[in-house]
């Protein structure tokens, strides 16, 4: 059996990419999203990833893989931050040892690590054109095996060792597993299907580039979202320490401490680079017209719970604006305190300068 492995990893990099000054520097491309005769041009990026070719030789597929060419690799950049990093290996093996192959697959840690290396000295280049440098300690690594073409009755046949593949399982899994393992699954024709699942999805298809296109600014989606929602928790919980402290510490009121003016700046700065991110990440790719990419974005939002993740950050978003509203209530409270106390002073020289004259 002949099939293509495309391994996928998602990492995060900043705030923003300055594709246009980016693009000398890397060579690359403008890369749009691949389409068929049935796509419509209004289906898009906005604006479209910085795409180039790797040298992918410094990843390898584990044993029992055997590759039938050799591997290829290209890097997305988003303009939000976040990249893409494909590798893309052509193997010949039977169905039992792909079964076995995705069992191998199931801890990513090596693969991932190796494929920052392979990112290292691109990042140095690009480093000067990402605002907010910071490469994210989070990743997202999806698997898609593309096989050939399906026939009438391929997904039934074959659900059990489907389902092995996506859940990334060597051993056998009960029909409820089973079950919920291809329960997400689409045909377009009666010659393609693709089952899609947390860790990896099957895709029966030749001539499928936008369908993994899809899949891959899915996975690139779920990082940005747990990389906003990551963040925001940190800062959340630095603003509620301002608030309350751990330790009651003795304040003057005459005297004014800059803390909650630099609380409430940064705060403030959190609400809209986080408003920022999530709007561009969630509007990048925008598939209104093609109901069949549609509905594989649906399948694969399902599968990685993007809505779920989309409601927390709008809900820690909130929570923001209100840690920001009473952080401004507070620097207000200790500004009157300090007024009125001075008022006092003032009062009670009066009174003794009174008296003494």
């Amino acid at each position: 059996m002949n099939a293509m492995i495309h391994l996928a990893f998602a990492f995060d990099l900043g705030y923003e990419i300055d594709l246009e000054r980016a693009r000398p520097l890397l060579s690359g491309e403008a890369g749009g999203l691949a389409r068929r005769r049935r796509t419509p041009e209004s289906i898009r990026y906005r604006p479209a990833p910085l795409r180039l070719a790797l040298d992918a030789s410094g990843v390898a597929l584990p044993a029992p893989a055997r590759l039938v060419e050799p591997a290829r690799a290209d890097l997305s950049l988003f303009d939000f931050g976040a990249i893409s990093l494909v590798f893309r290996f052509p193997v010949s093996m039977t169905p039992d040892e792909l079964l076995a192959l995705a069992g191998e697959l199931a801890e990513p840690t090596d693969l991932t690590a190796s494929a920052r290396l392979v990112l290292a000295p691109w990042l140095d280049r690009i480093r000067p054109v990402v605002s907010e440098f910071e490469v994210s300690d989070l990743s997202e690594e999806y698997v898609i095996f593309q096989l050939g073409e399906a026939t009438p009755g391929w997904l039934d046949a074959r659900r059990e060792w489907l389902a092995g593949l996506v859940r990334l399982e060597t051993g056998p899994l009960s029909p409820q597993e089973i079950q919920e393992a291809t329960r997400l699954s689409l045909s377009y024709a009666p010659n393609d299907a693709i089952v899609i699942d947390w860790a990896a999805a099957v895709v029966a298809d030749r001539d499928c580039d936008d369908t993994i296109q899809v899949l891959e600014f899915a996975n690139v989606q779920l990082l940005e979202y747990r990389h906003i929602d990551d963040r925001l928790d940190d800062r959340i919980e630095r603003a509620y320490a301002t608030i309350h402290p751990d330790r009651p510490r003795i304040r003057l009121p005459m005297v004014w401490s800059p803390t909650h003016n630099d609380a409430v700046r940064q705060v403030r700065e959190l609400e809209i680079e986080a408003t920022s991110l999530f709007e561009r990440a969630d509007n990048a790719l925008k598939l209104i017209g093609d109901q069949y990419l549609v509905r594989i974005y649906d399948l694969a939002s399902a599968r990685f719970h993007l809505s779920e993740w989309q409601n927390s950050i709008r809900r820690k978003l909130e929570t923001v604006g209100n840690v920001y509203d009473l952080l401004l209530s507070q620097a207000g409270h200790r500004r009157a305190e300090f007024l009125e106390l001075i008022i006092i002073l003032l009062i009670a020289m009066e009174i003794v300068l009174a008296f003494f004259r």
